[in-house]
């Protein structure tokens, strides 16, 4: 598993900010470990929050530009996305990942990319935020989320 080279970021206080937490559903042990993650997140920075479910990661970029142009802060998706015997999995994960990009980039929202893209069950347990995982993507897409979110306000 990678980790090497991860910065160490701390949540930043962004009292009041609005955060939307778009979270898929397919794979629930795993993505309601992420949005477990993000919501201590969004505590810690004390910020608010709205939840919007949507069916699969395929679905987070039209619902995180929804919530992007109705005026939230920032905007973590959270989603996985497991290999399989098909080419499903590189067409589901280049949409979700080019989208959520395009997201930010027109709209300016920072966007959180919380999408896990694993080859197999346990190495998305391993990074959804449980109590036996080894990582907390959840977490650390919304504080890079709020992160972003600080550093342009300052530069505002």
């Amino acid at each position: 598993m990678s980790g090497s080279g991860a910065p160490t970021i701390e949540v930043p206080r962004v009292e009041g900010a609005r955060v939307a937490i778009v979270a898929a559903q397919w794979h629930p042990k795993v993505t309601d470990g992420l949005l477990a993650g993000a919501l201590r997140a969004v505590a810690d920075a004390g910020a608010e929050h709205t939840v919007i479910r949507v069916p699969g990661s395929f679905e987070l970029p039209v619902a995180a530009l929804h919530a992007a142009k109705a005026g939230y802060d920032a905007v973590v998706a959270l989603g996985v996305v497991i290999r399989g015997d098909t080419p499903h999995f590189e067409y589901v994960c280049q949409a979700a990942t080019e989208g959520l990009m395009q997201v930010g980039v027109s709209t300016g929202v920072p966007v959180g990319f919380g999408v896990l893209t694993c080859d197999n069950d346990p190495q998305a347990l391993d990074r959804a935020g449980l109590p036996d995982s080894r990582e907390d993507k959840g977490y650390e897409a919304t504080e890079a989320a709020l992160a972003t979110l600080a550093a342009v306000r300052r530069l505002s």
